[in-house]
C-alpha cells in the first residue's frame, strides 16, 4: 500500500512539472506557437498606440496581441508587416505577381497627321510669260503619269526663240545652232521637243508642258485662258507612294526619340491594320506655348491608303532597356512625391516597400530601387492594404520615425509648421500615476476632470515626449501634467511635475 502511494505521488509530481513547463512556455513573451519568433511588445487590437512589455488587457478590456520582430521591421529598421486573416485576403480579392527582370522598350505615344513627303513633291513653273490655252487636268487630287501633257500655252518669247532656231538651222552655222538650242532649253522646252522641231523645220504655235513625275495634283492655281509668268506656281505634284506623318511629343520625352527608331501607326477608322515606319527627323526647337517638339515620321504607302490630312495614332519605340527590373503598373502606389509597393511576405503578412520607379512601358513600370527580382507584390486591393498599414503606423516609419506614436521632435516640427498660424492650446491636468513603461515612453494615469477637453475622471495611457524621465515616477505619485495635441488627433504629455514639489522632471 505504501509502495502504491509512493508511485502515485511520483507520477503526480512528474505530471505537474510537465504541465507547469508547458504553461510557462505558452505564456513566455519572447516566443510564439508559430515558432521561436521574437516578440517585441504587446499592443491593443483596437488601439495600436497602446503598448505593453507583457500580455494582458488593453484599456478597452481586450486581450493584447503580440507584435513580432519580423513584423515590425526588425532591428534593421525595415517596414512593419501587416497580418491579415486568410478570409479577409479572400474577401478583398488580393492578387499578387512577381518582380521580373527582362528587356523593356521605352515607348512614346503620340497622335499625328499625314502629309505629303516633300522629297517627292515637284512644283511646276513657267520660264516665260504667256497664256494657257488648253488645260488637260482641271481638278486637284487627279492622278497623272510622268510625261502626261498638263497644259499647252502660248508664249511670244518661246515663239521667237523657235524662229531663231530654224534660221540658225538653215544657215548651218553650228555655233548659232548651239546657242539657239540652249536658249530653248533655258525657256523650258526639253530636248525631245527641240529635236522634233529640228526634224520638221516647222515651229508649233503652242508649247506642251508635261509632268516630270507620277503623282496627284496638290495645288492647281490656273484655269484655261490664264496669264502666267515666271515665278508663278502653276501647280504641284506629289508622289504619295511614301508619306510623312508629323507628330508632337512633350519636351521631357524628346530625348527618348532619335532618327531611325521604329514606329508603329494605326488609324482608328481602319481597325486591325498597322503600318510600320521610322523616325525621319527630330526638329531642333521646342514650341514655347505647347512645350512640345515636332517629330517627322516616314511610311511607305504604295497602296495609296494613307491620304494627306488623315489623323493617326503613333507609338515610337525607343532604345531597348536590357536587364531591367519591372512590376505591373497597377502594383505601384503613388502618393505625392512618394512611391511604394506592397510586398507579400507569405502566411498572410504584407509590408509596404518604398520604391523609385523609372520608365513606363505598356502595363509595366521599371523599378530602379526598393525591390528585388523574384519578390512577390500585391497587384489588386493594394490600396486597402496600404491604408491598413497606415493605420498601424508603418507609413510613419517611411518618413524616418521610430515609433507608432509622435515624438517630442514631431510635436516641435508640428509647431514649426504652424509658425504664423494659431499655436495649439496647452492643456493642463492633474492625476495619479498607476504604472509607467519607460522603455515605451508610456504612462498610465487616473486623471481628474479636464474641462478644456470635456473629459471626466478617467484612467488612460499616454505617450510622453523624450525629455521626460519616467523612471523617477513611482506608483501613486500625484502629478500635474501638460497635454499637447499630436498629428494623429491624440494627446501627448510634454511636461510632468509632482504636485507637492516644483519643477518638471
Amino acid at each position: 500500500m505504501n509502495r502504491t502511494r509512493i508511485i502515485s505521488a511520483i507520477l503526480l509530481i512528474a505530471f505537474g512539472a510537465g504541465a507547469g513547463f508547458l504553461i510557462a512556455r505558452s505564456l513566455s513573451p519572447q516566443t510564439s506557437a508559430e515558432g521561436d519568433r521574437e516578440i517585441l511588445y504587446w499592443t491593443g487590437p483596437m488601439d495600436p498606440s497602446y503598448r505593453s512589455d507583457k500580455p494582458g488587457k488593453s484599456p478597452m478590456g481586450m486581450d493584447l496581441i503580440p507584435v513580432y520582430k519580423d513584423e515590425a521591421g526588425g532591428a534593421s529598421g525595415g517596414e512593419p508587416a501587416l497580418q491579415l486573416n486568410p478570409s479577409v485576403i479572400n474577401n478583398i480579392g488580393v492578387r499578387t505577381a512577381r518582380v521580373q527582370r527582362g528587356s523593356l522598350h521605352r515607348i512614346t505615344d503620340a497622335v499625328g497627321f499625314v502629309e505629303p513627303n516633300d522629297d517627292l513633291v515637284s512644283v511646276l513653273h513657267v520660264r516665260s510669260e504667256g497664256w494657257i490655252e488648253h488645260l488637260f487636268f482641271k481638278t486637284e487630287g487627279e492622278f497623272v503619269n510622268k510625261g502626261d501633257v498638263l497644259f499647252q500655252f502660248y508664249s511670244p518669247v518661246i515663239a521667237n526663240a523657235k524662229t531663231e532656231y530654224i534660221q540658225a538651222l538653215r544657215i548651218g552655222r553650228s555655233s548659232l545652232l548651239a546657242a539657239a538650242n540652249e536658249r530653248l532649253l533655258s525657256l523650258g522646252m526639253d530636248q525631245d521637243q527641240i529635236d522634233t522641231l529640228r526634224k520638221t523645220g516647222k515651229p508649233k504655235r503652242l508649247v506642251d508642258v508635261r509632268a516630270l513625275q507620277d503623282g496627284v495634283i496638290l495645288d492647281l492655281n490656273v484655269r484655261e485662258g490664264a496669264y502666267v509668268q515666271p515665278g508663278m506656281t502653276v501647280l504641284s505634284l506629289a508622289d504619295l507612294n511614301s508619306i510623312w506623318v508629323q507628330v508632337e511629343v512633350f519636351e521631357d520625352q524628346a530625348n527618348w526619340v532619335e532618327n531611325g527608331q521604329r514606329v508603329i501607326m494605326h488609324l482608328p477608322f481602319i481597325p486591325g491594320r498597322l503600318w510600320e515606319g521610322v523616325v525621319d527627323y527630330v526638329y531642333p526647337t521646342v514650341d514655347e506655348k505647347s512645350r512640345t517638339v515636332r517629330v517627322r515620321l516616314k511610311f511607305d504607302n504604295t497602296d495609296q491608303v494613307l491620304k494627306p490630312g488623315m489623323y493617326t495614332e503613333i507609338s515610337i519605340y525607343g532604345k531597348e532597356l536590357k536587364d531591367a527590373l519591372s512590376i505591373p503598373r497597377e502594383a505601384l502606389i503613388r502618393a505625392g512625391k512618394s512611391e511604394r509597393a506592397i510586398l507579400a511576405l507569405g502566411e498572410g503578412r504584407f509590408r509596404p516597400a518604398q520604391v523609385v520607379s523609372g520608365i513606363e512601358v505598356g502595363d509595366r513600370v521599371e523599378i530602379l530601387s526598393g525591390l528585388n527580382e523574384g519578390e512577390e507584390i500585391v497587384i489588386s486591393s493594394q490600396f486597402l492594404i496600404d491604408s491598413e498599414a497606415s493605420l498601424v503606423g508603418s507609413l510613419l516609419r517611411m518618413d524616418g520615425r521610430e515609433s507608432l506614436a509622435p515624438t517630442a521632435g514631431d510635436a516641435d516640427a508640428s509647431l514649426t509648421e504652424m509658425s504664423g498660424k494659431a499655436r495649439p492650446a496647452i492643456i493642463e491636468g492633474q492625476g495619479v500615476v498607476n504604472t509607467t513603461m519607460p522603455n515605451m515612453r508610456m504612462i498610465n494615469i487616473t486623471h481628474e476632470p479636464i474641462k478644456a477637453l470635456n473629459w471626466p475622471v478617467m484612467t488612460m495611457d499616454f505617450i510622453t515626449s523624450k525629455n521626460i524621465d519616467l523612471s523617477k515616477l513611482e506608483k501613486g505619485a500625484a502629478i500635474r501634467f501638460t497635454l499637447m495635441p499630436d498629428n494623429n488627433g491624440s494627446y501627448m504629455i510634454t511636461a510632468i511635475s509632482l504636485r507637492d514639489a516644483e519643477g518638471g522632471q
